[in-house]
């Protein structure tokens, strides 16, 4: 990893994109400070996972495994400067890089998010509910006002 900050995410202004529906748009984000390699959850809607373990931040160590969601991704130590090369295979996958705009014409197969088996949970948007909230009192609130000043000037 050549920067010192990297960030993974779904968006395609992360440093790694992972089109993967469990990713979060800005999922993670991994530091570098001295040798020491740093994962940080930037609060992601299904989590990063250190060996199974949810994390909001902690340090890698080369063989372990990262999971953004439900992609998992394994740490590698980078050989010394010279040292032979050797080929380790393992189940490394392709990930498709999305649809393409000329595949949309070809039709596509219809996905449901069922949310009782589905294993991803949805953001609560308690924001929202306040702002309804809010609105509702105004308007009630403006609503007395004007019914006031019409009693007041017949």
């Amino acid at each position: 990893m050549k920067a010192e900050r990297t960030t993974v995410g779904r968006h395609e202004d992360n440093t790694f994109q992972i089109p993967a529906h469990s990713v979060s748009g800005h999922h993670a984000e991994i530091t570098l400070r001295g040798n020491d390699i740093h994962v940080k959850d930037l609060g992601s809607t299904n989590g990063t996972y250190l060996n199974g373990e949810a994390v909001q931040e902690t340090v890698v160590q080369p063989g372990q495994i990262i999971r953004f969601g439900m992609i998992e991704a394994r740490l590698e130590a980078s050989p010394p400067p010279g040292a032979p090369q050797k080929k380790v295979l393992d189940k490394t996958t392709v990930v498709p890089q999305g649809v393409k705009l000329s595949e949309l014409d070809q039709g596509t197969q219809r996905v449901t998010f069922d949310p009782k088996t589905s294993p991803f949970q949805k953001k609560k948007n308690v924001a929202h509910k306040v702002f309804i909230g809010i609105a509702i009192v105004l308007a009630v609130g403006i609503i007395i006002v004007i019914v006031k000043l019409f009693k007041l000037f017949p």
